[in-house]
């Protein structure tokens, strides 16, 4: 996995978790549907990321 691809693999996960904590902590529902929105984003680009690299694994062999 190259650089680019394991820092924003780490990336999305700051992301989902930041979207973690917010979701715990909010009080109306403007902020959850935000939190839980940035927790899916974090999670499938995450595994767009990894999916992507293993594609290119195998077209590799």
């Amino acid at each position: 996995m190259s650089g680019g691809r394991v820092f924003f693999l780490a990336f999305y996960a700051v992301l989902a978790l930041l979207g973690l904590f917010l979701a715990a902590a909010a009080q109306d529902a403007g902020i959850t549907i935000f939190a839980w929105g940035l927790i899916l984003f974090g999670v499938l680009n995450a595994y767009r990321t990894i999916g992507a690299h293993y594609g290119e694994a195998g077209r590799a062999h």
